[in-house]
This record gives C-alpha cells, structure tokens and sequence, in this order.
C-alpha cells in the first residue's frame, strides 16, 4: 500500500478523533445506552442522508455530506466499542480510558485496510462517492439482517468485519472529497 494512502487515512482518522473527543466531552458517553442495532440504525440514518443529498443534489440542511461521513466512522467506532465492552461497564467512560479503545478500533481496521489494499491494490481511488456511499448503505442491510439474526450467519462475516468496513469506506470518502478542495 502506498505510504500516501495510509498518511491520508491518519489524516482523515485525526479529523474523525477530534470530532469524537468534543463530543466526549460535550456529551459524555451518553451513546452506550444505545444497543447495537440502535447504532446500526444511527449509521443507516447518515448513510441515508447523503445519497439522500447526492440523488437530490440539493440540501436543505446546511450540514455537510462531509461531516456525515464523519459521523458513519465514529458510530462504527462506538459500535466496535460497544460490541468489546461487557454488561458490567459503567454507562459513563472518561475520555482517557475511551481513547484507547477508539486508537484500539481504529489500528484494528487499518490493519483490515492495508491487507485488503494490498489485495485489490487502490481500486477505491477510481471509485465514485455516490458508489461507495452505496456499498455503505449495503453493509448496513447486511448487519441489519446479521442483527435479526441474533448475530449468526452461515458463510459471512461477522458484523464488526461490516463495521470496520464501512469505517474504511467513509474514510475513503473523505479522503476524495478532501482531494476535491
């Protein structure tokens, strides 16, 4: 994979971490009352909105596509999160025992990244928003079902495996539209 490539996704996890950190604090950690299928459906909600927004090609409310993406990693972030935190965890966790778990998250599915880009080399890099908004969309249907599936699956891969790919998505995403400006 090209170091580029990988400067770029810190870049874009840096930005997602900010975020992340300001709302900590703004909000604590009010999120881990919501269970998995809540946050599934917080990052269906953004998902939606931007092809919402790219079918249209207008927006009536004026918070960007950008901050939408950012929005998909850092639900997938608190999801991966959530799914390795026992019933006995306290529903507040200070930011400094969070962020290991976020840079935890996030060195997991960059790792995920660099395997699977070795692999299909930069395919992403050719690919349009509009389209890998939709692959995001897909991998959400498909942890829905996992979901109601109560978790089981006979062949796929699990829903983190979909969580942290659409983390690289969104992140791809950003990249591009950074690239754009």
């Amino acid at each position: 994979m090209s170091t580029q490539t990988e400067s770029e996704y810190k870049q874009v996890i840096a930005l997602c971490k900010d975020v992340f950190e300001k709302k900590t604090k703004d909000y604590g950690t009010a999120w881990r009352i919501l269970r998995l299928p809540s946050i599934t459906d917080q990052l269906f909600i953004k998902a939606q909105r931007i092809r919402s927004v790219q079918e249209k090609g207008v927006q009536k409310i004026e918070e960007d596509i950008r901050n939408e993406f950012i929005g998909i990693v850092n639900y997938a972030i608190m999801a991966i999160i959530q799914e390795g935190l026992s019933k006995d965890t306290p529903l507040e966790i200070p930011y400094e025992e969070l962020e290991p778990l976020y840079d935890k998250a996030v060195d997991e599915t960059l790792s995920l990244l660099l395997d699977k880009n070795h692999d299909y080399g930069e395919a992403w890099r050719d690919m349009r928003i509009s389209s890998i908004t939709d692959i995001i969309l897909m991998k959400l249907y498909r942890v829905k079902q996992i979901e109601d599936n109560q978790g089981k699956t006979l062949i796929s891969e699990p829903v983190k495996a979909n969580y942290q790919d659409m983390i690289n998505y969104a992140v791809f995403c950003l990249i591009k539209i950074e690239n754009k400006s």
